[in-house]
C-alpha cells in the first residue's frame, strides 16, 4: 500500500490503550488494537507526538523532539526480558482503567523503570548490552545531550535550564565534562529507557507494517523552551545568548476564535542560522521521526512559509508580525537528502495562497475537518463537494475537537438543522456514523477518525480542550469496547466506500 491510495484509519494515542499499569503502554494493548484495525479494514493508525511530556502532560510540549515517552514502556516486556520480577508486577497497585492519572503513573512506574535500568546495568545479557551500545552510538546526535539534560532536570525539577548555574546553562566544555561525571548514573538510566522505548515501539511498528497498517505520526513545528533541544542548540532559536531568555515567541494572531490571538511562548527558529547549518537539525529530526512513523503530519505547517513572531514581554499575541520562513529551501533540501517523503500538512486556520502553493509544490496532502464544514456559506472548503483535489486527509474531528456526538449536542437548533439538511437526515446509527460515512464517501484519499467517534462517545471522552490547563490527554478505552459487531460494521462501511486496500 502506498500512502496515496484510497484508505482509512483511526486516530488513537498510545496513552489511550488498555493496560493494567494506569496508562496505555507498548505491551499487549497495541497488538490487539492493530488486530482490530486489520479486522475492520483500516490501514492507518494515527498517533500524537510520542515524546516525553512535562507539566500538563501534553504530547505537544515535550522535553525532546527526538526522544520517546518512558511512561509508554511496558512492564510486562521488562519482565519478559528478566529486568523486573513477578513480585514487582504483583505489587503494582490497581490504577484507573478509563483515565490516565499521570501523577500516580509517575509515582509507581518510574521506580519500576529505574529498577529495570539497574538490573540491566549490573547484569544485562551480552546480546542486549550490545544492542544498547549500538543504539547509543546510532542516536548520539541527540541522546547524549538529552540524557544529560534530563539528569540535571530531575535534580532541579523546579528550575528551567536557563536558571541552572551559568556554566552549564551556557554549555561551557568544562562544565559539560564535570556534569557528565556527576550524573553518570542518571544519564545511564535515561539512555536505557530511550533504548527500551525504541525497542518496544519498533516491535509494534513491525507488527503493524507486516499487516499492511501504516503508523501515521505527528511532528510539532515548535519545541518547548524548557527542553533539551533549545538548551543544546540555542543558536538556532531566537534565544538571547547572554540572558538565555526567549527573544521572539511563537503564536498565531487574533482571529474569529480569539480576539487576542494565541501566545504559545515557544521560541521561534532563527531561520538564518538554521539555513546556515544546511537545515541539519531539522534533517536529523526527520531521520529520527521516520524511525517511529511511516507517514508524518507536520503540525502548524504554515509556519514553514511564514510565522507569527511576538516580541518578548508581550502577554498576548496581538502585537506580533508575519515573518517569512525558508520553507521552500528546507523541503527541497529535505527531499535531496531523504528523498520524497510521505508528509501531511496540517493546513488548518487562516491559510494564504503562498502556504497552499508550498504545500502543493511538494504534493503534501492537506487536512479537511467535517466539524468545521457547516458554519459558513456553500464555499466552505471543508464541505466534501468542495474537495477538488483528492490528495487530502478528511477527519470528523481531531484530538483538539470535541467528539462528534458532543459537537452536535452543543449546536443550537438552527445549527443542528443545517447539518441535518446537508446530510438529508441522520442515520439511525447516530450523527457520528453519519459523519463517518460522509467522510468515507468523499473523494479524499484518506479518511481518519478518532476512536471516540467510532465508539460513539460523548464530550467527557474528548482528548484535549485547547485553552484548558488541566484534565487533558487522559482518556482511555477498555478492551471490551471493541466488539465483534463494531468491527464488522466498520469493515462494512469501509468496504462500501471503496477504502479496503
Amino acid at each position: 500500500m502506498t500512502f496515496y491510495q484510497r484508505a482509512s484509519g483511526i486516530l488513537l494515542h498510545p496513552t489511550s490503550l488498555p493496560s493494567r499499569f494506569g496508562i496505555g503502554d507498548l505491551g499487549e494493548g497495541p497488538y490487539r488494537f492493530i488486530d482490530f484495525l486489520v479486522a475492520s479494514g483500516q490501514t492507518l493508525w494515527q498517533v500524537l507526538p510520542l515524546g516525553p511530556t512535562g507539566y500538563g502532560n501534553s504530547p505537544y510540549l515535550s522535553y525532546s523532539a527526538f526522544a520517546g515517552n518512558p511512561l509508554l514502556i511496558s512492564p510486562d516486556i521488562l519482565y519478559g526480558d528478566g529486568l523486573v520480577t513477578q513480585a514487582d508486577l504483583d505489587t503494582y497497585p490497581d490504577l484507573p482503567d478509563d483515565r490516565v492519572d499521570y501523577d500516580l503513573v509517575v509515582k509507581y512506574k518510574v521506580p519500576l523503570l529505574k529498577k529495570a535500568s539497574d538490573t540491566f546495568k549490573n547484569g544485562g545479557s551480552p546480546e542486549l548490552r550490545g544492542e544498547f551500545d549500538q543504539f547509543c552510538a546510532r542516536h548520539s546526535y541527540w541522546l547524549e545531550d538529552y540524557a544529560l539534560f534530563m539528569a540535571i532536570h530531575d535534580d532541579n525539577p523546579k528550575k528551567g535550564w536557563h536558571q541552572w548555574d551559568r556554566d552549564i546553562a551556557k554549555r561551557e566544555p568544562q562544565a559539560l565534562e564535570a556534569y557528565r561525571a556527576k550524573y553518570a548514573e542518571a544519564i545511564f538510566y535515561h539512555k536505557f529507557v530511550q533504548f527500551e522505548f525504541v525497542r518496544q515501539w519498533k516491535r509494534v511498528k513491525k507488527y503493524a507494517n507486516d499487516r499492511n497498517v501504516k503508523i501515521f505520526g505527528d511532528i510539532p513545528i515548535y519545541v518547548a523552551y524548557d527542553g533539551a533541544d533549545v538548551w543544546s542548540h540555542s543558536d538556532i532559536f531566537c534565544v538571547d545568548p547572554e540572558t538565555l531568555a526567549v527573544n521572539v515567541m511563537a503564536g498565531v494572531p487574533p482571529d474569529y476564535f480569539s480576539a487576542t490571538g494565541q501566545l504559545w511562548g515557544n521560541p521561534v527558529y532563527n531561520w538564518q542560522k538554521v539555513q546556515e547549518h544546511d537545515f541539519s537539525w531539522w534533517i536529523e529530526r526527520f531521520k529520527s521521526t521516520l524511525e517511529y512513523y511511516d507517514v508524518v503530519r507536520i503540525d502548524h505547517f504554515r509556519g514553514f512559509e511564514a510565522y507569527w513572531a511576538v516580541p518578548k514581554g508581550e502577554t498576548t499575541a496581538m502585537n506580533g508580525q508575519w515573518l517569512k520562513a525558508p520553507g521552500d529551501a528546507f523541503f527541497a533540501r529535505l527531499k535531496e537528502v531523504l528523498g520524497t517523503l510521505p508528509i501531511v500538512a496540517e493546513d488548518l486556520g487562516v491559510i494564504t495562497p503562498e502556504v497552499e502553493a508550498l504545500r502543493d509544490k511538494y504534493e503534501f496532502p492537506g487536512m479537511k475537518l467535517l466539524h468545521f464544514a457547516f458554519d459558513s456559506d456553500r464555499a466552505n472548503p471543508f464541505l466534501p463537494y468542495n474537495y477538488t483535489n483528492p490528495n487530502c486527509v478528511v477527519y470528523t474531528g481531531t484530538h483538539d475537537n470535541n467528539t462528534t456526538i458532543g459537537w452536535f449536542a452543543e449546536r443550537n437548533f438552527e445549527e443542528q438543522a443545517r447539518v441535518t439538511d446537508y446530510l438529508s437526515g441522520i442515520s439511525p446509527k447516530g450523527i457520528h456514523w453519519t459523519l463517518i460515512s460522509l467522510a468515507m464517501g468523499s473523494v479524499a484519499n484518506q479518511a481518519v477518525f478518532p476512536l471516540q467517534d467510532i465508539l460513539g462517545l460523548e464530550s467527557h471522552c474528548r482528548m484535549n480542550t485547547p485553552g484548558l490547563a488541566d484534565g487533558n490527554w487522559t482518556w482511555r478505552y477498555r478492551p471490551e469496547m471493541l466488539t465483534p459487531e463494531l468491527t464488522e460494521y466498520l469493515r462494512y462501511v469501509t468496504e462500501l466506500y471503496g477504502r479496503i486496500v
